[in-house]
Order: C-alpha cells, then structure tokens, then sequence
C-alpha cells in the first residue's frame, strides 16, 4: 500500500483506532527485532517498562507513560486493546478525542504512580523487583469514567443488558479480589486507573474539568512538533482595461472555486466506484484538501 495511502488510512481512525494500532505495532518491534538479532527479549522492554524501585524511574521518568506501550503476551495485549475499542466506541459518542486521551493518559499515569506506592509503602510487598508493563490502567481508566458518567446507560453483556454501573462495580471487585492472589502489581494499576475514571467523571458531572490542565499540557507538547512557520499567501496581479495593476485578490481565493470542484468531483468518484478508483494523484490531493479543512 502507497505512503498516501496509508496516511489516509491512519486519519480516518480515531483516537481509540489509533492508540490500538500503535500498541499493536510496539508489540510486534518488541518480539521480533530482538529475535532477528538474536539478543535478549528484554532488550527493548527494559528501557520503557515501569520499575516499582524510586531511584530506578529518576533515571528513565518517562516509563510513567512508556510502559503502557507494551504488553506481555497476545493474550495481554488482545484483551486490552478490545476493551479499549469498546469503550472507546461509547466515549466519542459523548465527548472528543482530546478528552479521550487525557482521561486515557491520566489513568496511566495515576495507575503507575498507585503501583509504585503501592511497592513503597505496603510491607507485604517488600523485597519484591517487579516492573510494570500493559494499557490495563488507562483502559480502567476509561471504562469506570464511562459507568461513572452514564450509570444507568444498558448495554449488552453476552446474552442479557446490564447496567454500566454493574460493570464498573464488577471490574473494581474483581481486581481487589485478586490483589492478594495474582498479579498483585497490574491489579494495583488498575485500580488506580479506574479512580481516576471515577473521580474525573464525577467532578466534570458537577461542573470541573479536573483534566483542562493536563490537557494544555498536551496541546504546548504537541506544538512543539508542529512547523512554526507561515508562508505569505501568494498574490496574483491583474490588469484592467487601462492597463492598471489590481493587487488585492489572493491566490487562495482565486483558485477556491475550482479547488472545491476538484474535490467534489473526486467524492463523486468515490460514492460511484470507491476509493481504490482513484488515482495517486487524486488520492495525494483528496488527503491535502483533508488536511488544509
């Protein structure tokens, strides 16, 4: 498939597509460069998972948020990425994408930091070297924003409706219930993911937007990749009758009739033989006019 194609593909998915496609595609580098060069398996991993030692994340602080990226094994990573698909579907029906990935990301961030309390200050796990890896917490996180949000909302569980508060009390009794048990870690990054889904869901139903600042945050770090730069629109010189010079249209305003006929005619294309009828050239074009809009 063409690079254009593939771009148009990524801007059709949304936030929820795209973070799954991503932890995807971390999966897949992490089990195969380490294979094909035949190095340890915990050769990538090591550097983005999240220790539960303090002095170990002063000196990779961004596994608060890189260790979400990587997964254990398919079984892990399928069924996180399934749930993040489905509540995924129910979010961006009530709210943008922006507001997805700051509830997403804060669960993360609040789940790692419940695991790395959690092995500080509980004696029972004391001793213990363990690491944190998985999407688990900004799943929770998510999911329990969600119940939280639209309680009474039904939705279909195997063969009967339940309501969303069921299932986020469910999802809560079941990772305290196995704390002591297995996986005590991953559960502890539940938990703390799913709180955080709580709390945010229950302030912004009384008004507070406990994420609009995170979410600044988010938009300045994303500046800084953006081109800063602004090219001068061009200007197009006409001559009246007495051979003066008119210099006020702009190129852009000139062209937009016929650039948005250009565009109609290729959606026209597409609504009568689909997308793969278009040229290169058609599909580069449509994904620019995507872009400028």
């Amino acid at each position: 498939m063409a690079q254009a194609d593939l771009k148009y593909q990524w801007s059709r998915l949304n936030v929820a597509e795209k973070l799954i496609a991503i932890n995807v595609l971390v999966f897949v580098v992490n089990g195969l460069v380490p294979f094909l060069l035949g190095i340890s398996k915990n050769s990538i991993v090591q550097w983005f998972e999240l220790p539960n030692n303090l002095l170990d994340i002063v000196y990779q602080p961004w596994s608060i948020i890189t260790y979400s990226f990587f997964h254990g094994g398919i079984g892990h990573l399928f069924w996180n990425m399934l749930l993040i698909y489905f509540v995924g579907r129910i979010f961006l029906n009530l709210f943008d994408a922006k507001r997805f990935l700051t509830v997403y990301l804060l669960g993360v961030i609040l789940g790692g930091l419940t695991f790395v309390l959690g092995y500080n200050i509980f004696p029972a796990f004391f001793n213990t070297n363990a690491y944190l890896i998985g999407a688990s917490a900004g799943a929770s996180a998510v999911l329990i924003f969600i119940c939280t949000y639209l309680p009474n909302q039904e939705v279909r569980l195997i063969f009967f409706n339940v309501k969303l508060w069921m299932v986020g009390a469910g999802v809560v009794l079941l990772d305290l219930i196995q704390l002591p048990i297995s996986n005590s870690g991953g559960h502890l990054a539940h938990l703390g993911g799913a709180f955080l889904g709580y709390f945010y869901a229950s302030q912004l139903l009384k008004g507070s937007d406990i994420g609009a600042g995170f979410s600044k945050l988010m938009d300045r770090v994303a500046n800084l990749f953006k081109s800063t730069g602004k090219k001068a629109p061009m200007k197009t010189v006409y001559k009246n009758k007495r051979g003066a010079k008119n210099y006020g249209t702009s190129q852009k305003d000139y062209d937009k009739k016929s650039h948005q006929k250009k565009i109609d005619a290729i959606l026209d294309k597409i609504s009568k033989s689909g997308y793969e009828s278009l040229s290169k050239a058609e599909k580069d074009f449509l994904f620019k006019a995507g872009k400028e809009n």
